[in-house]
């Protein structure tokens, strides 16, 4: 396939102890944490009783997205969007197979509402009162490369900018075993078709990817959105160019532009 281009207009980042995306790039430059980050988001796109009750997964999201986008300088009431996550929220899923085994009678309607893997996307079009088409995306191992040959298609079908979001949370219970995630991570792109910015070049190729070995892969090794950070380290540390694996002996191959 031809190159897809797109330029990366903003970007937001959160995982544990690098609560920004100024504090991941210091992190990637210095080797060093900020003190006093917070333990978890707390989107402020959402009311306080909604961004206490909110998930893990939809926190992380919606606090990265709404970076990505100031960053940008663009309304997110205005972007299309793409959310991708290799398994969405794994805390309720193991507590919502536990009580259906255990008791069935007894599943929350707020946790079942939480469950569904758009779920972070739906926060996020009610929150930023966005009715541009929004999309939620997995494919496993390679959800982020897969998200973002999605949003980059969207400039190249004519959309001016697309927002991209990836994220996932810690696994627990039984779950654990089978689809294993440490920590909490997140990250967002606005990908514009023209503008100022480094100048992503994505080619998909047959082939497979390595994992990443830059800093922040480094700090975050263990979650399952450690996919999507070749390209983060390679923005945070200037290097031009990473390679994303795309699927069973598929790679997304990623030219930076700066």
């Amino acid at each position: 396939m031809s190159a897809l281009t797109a330029t990366v207009a903003g970007v937001g980042f959160w995982s544990q102890g690098l609560p920004d995306w100024a504090a991941a790039q210091a992190f990637a430059a210095t080797g060093m944490l900020p003190d006093g980050a917070p333990a978890r988001p707390s989107p402020q796109l959402l009311a306080p009783n909604e961004r206490r009750r909110a998930p893990a997964s939809v926190a992380v999201a919606l606090e990265v997205a709404l970076a990505a986008c100031q960053a940008a300088g663009r309304d997110p009431a205005t972007l299309p969007s793409v959310f991708a996550s290799t398994h969405g929220e794994l805390a309720i899923t193991d507590y919502m197979c536990e009580t259906l085994a255990q008791d069935p009678s007894a599943i929350s309607p707020t946790k079942f509402h939480n469950s569904v893997h758009n779920a972070a996307a739906g926060y996020w079009t009610i929150g930023a009162g966005c009715t541009a088409a929004t999309t939620a995306i997995s494919a496993f191992d390679a959800t982020f490369a897969q998200g973002l040959l999605e949003a980059l298609l969207q400039p190249a079908a004519g959309a001016e900018a697309v927002l991209l979001v990836a994220y996932d949370a810690a696994s627990v219970g039984l779950l654990a075993t089978m689809s294993p995630s440490e920590g909490l991570l997140g990250g967002a792109l606005v990908l514009t078709r023209d503008g100022e910015g480094p100048r992503l070049a994505a080619t998909l190729r047959d082939g497979e990817a390595a994992g990443g070995t830059g800093p922040l892969a480094a700090h975050v090794p263990g979650n399952a959105m450690a996919q999507m950070l070749p390209l983060f380290d390679a923005l945070a540390t200037g290097c031009t160019g990473a390679v994303l694996r795309a699927g069973p002996h598929r790679a997304l191959a990623l030219e930076i532009l700066r």
